[in-house]
């Protein structure tokens, strides 16, 4: 994909932090739909971990191409907050299960993730397995088990290599420190080529805070809970409730409105942990609140649209925006266009076929008389209460070869909206897929 990074304005009375050695870094809050909040400020991916978190990334050998494929994140406060959210799959993995019962998801210290097998319907063998690592990272950090989160991305139904994994987490202590997320990052790549991870800092009344996050997705991600991997740290002091509610609200609007190819996978996790070592506090129903909630908003926005660019294969991404009178149509007629294959085939040509977007919604909102059907492409008017309105092709074709491409839909009535991101469909997502295990 063509580059889309673009200056971002600082605001704020607040001043920046000095960049690291080596010039600014690259902007990570880039994209024209997230907005980044004027206290919030980049540090760039040499910044390290934010106070009280060390990590690190080890290869041992389940990936087939000998990188990192075991990571193990540490917070070593006494008593952090923490809070996780979890894939709606029906065919939960092992990991994810044994998060859900046996772990204390509020006060969670440490993940063990690892890339290159899901550890994914494999029975009772597959949770045996789990609880082995579990139970062999906490030892090595010295916590609980209940306060070490799994998390595991990979082909399904391979067993976990429980031997390799064991040596991984000796190998992932001695390696611990408080620049290590870029190799944690690695370590939970699947068919990824980028990075998506990023270290903020935001100002609040008590002082500045920091707030950094790893991510991995690109195939398999559907918008009912994105196909990934995302851990987050902040030193900011949060409740356990605060921490709950922050997350639940801003993974709605990020992860959970990212589409690739429609497919919900069985291991999806988010976890987003407070170490409290800045000695900064954020009060429930408070200024500070609603300003660490900006700032988590945009990062996880900003990681769910990095998600979508990073499709397998893909070339250009686009958001659908629907509104109308009635919250389930709106939300089926988005997600219907942002799955179609013909849509996302045009997508990835850059062809401005909108009669494919009124058959998707179509498709979606059966009826006996012709649906009201508004269409918008980059604000060009396509299609008015479901006629065709005359319109500049020239314009229209120039503006579906944009990187970053809104559709928009308006259906009758008033007060429901949603938007869903998503990518193209391209000839390089078939071959990786047609040869994932092969």
């Amino acid at each position: 994909m063509s580059a889309r990074a673009s200056a971002r304005e600082q605001g704020g009375s607040a001043q920046p932090p000095t960049p690291a050695a080596g010039g600014p870094p690259q902007p990570f809050l880039r994209s024209r739909w997230v907005a980044a909040p004027a206290h919030v400020y980049e540090l760039g991916p040499a910044a390290g971990l934010p106070a009280g978190f060390r990590a690190a990334g080890v290869a041992c050998g389940i990936k087939p191409s000998g990188r990192e494929d075991v990571g193990l994140l540490v917070c070593d406060a006494r008593a952090p907050a923490s809070a996780a959210r979890f894939t709606a799959s029906g065919t939960l993995a092992a990991p994810v299960l044994v998060c859900q019962e046996r772990c204390r998801l509020h006060a969670l210290r440490a993940v063990l993730a690892n890339s290159g097998c899901a550890n994914a319907a494999t029975g009772a063998r597959g949770l045996d397995d789990a609880a082995k690592t579990q139970g062999a990272a906490a030892i090595a950090v010295g916590a609980d088990a209940a306060e070490v989160a799994l998390a595991s991305t990979g082909a399904i139904s391979h067993h976990l290599p429980v031997q390799a994994m064991l040596q991984g987490i000796l190998a992932a202590r001695a390696q611990l420190r408080a620049d290590g997320d870029g190799d944690f990052q690695r370590a939970i790549h699947t068919t990824d080529s980028s990075e998506k991870r990023a270290n903020l800092e935001l100002a609040l009344s008590g002082g500045r805070v920091r707030l950094s996050a790893q991510c991995k997705g690109a195939g398999m991600i559907s918008p009912r809970f994105a196909t990934m991997l995302c851990f987050i740290e902040t030193d900011a002091a949060l409740a356990a409730e605060t921490a709950e509610l922050l997350l639940g609200v801003c993974v709605q609007r990020s992860f959970e409105r990212a589409t690739v190819d429609g497919q919900l996978s069985t291991n999806d996790t988010v976890i987003l942990i407070s170490s409290g070592a800045a000695g900064v506090g954020v009060e429930p129903h408070s200024e500070d609140e609603l300003r660490f909630g900006e700032a988590l908003d945009a990062l996880l926005r900003q990681l769910a649209i990095m998600l979508v660019a990073d499709g397998e294969g893909a070339g250009r991404i686009a958001r659908v925006v629907a509104r109308g009178g009635h919250e389930p149509s709106v939300e089926s007629a988005a997600r219907a266009v942002a799955n179609s294959p013909l849509d996302k085939c045009a997508l990835h040509g850059g062809d401005p076929n909108w009669g494919r977007i009124a058959q998707a919604v179509g498709g979606a909102l059966p009826g006996t008389a012709p649906l009201a059907l508004d269409i918008a492409i980059e604000g060009i008017r396509v299609c008015g209460a479901g006629t065709a309105i005359d319109h500049d092709e020239d314009a229209l074709r120039a503006a579906a070869q944009r990187d970053e491409v809104e559709l928009e839909l308006g259906l009758p009535g008033e007060g429901a909206e949603t938007e869903v991101f998503f990518s193209d469909l391209s000839h390089e997502y078939v071959r990786i897929n047609a040869e994932y295990t092969t």
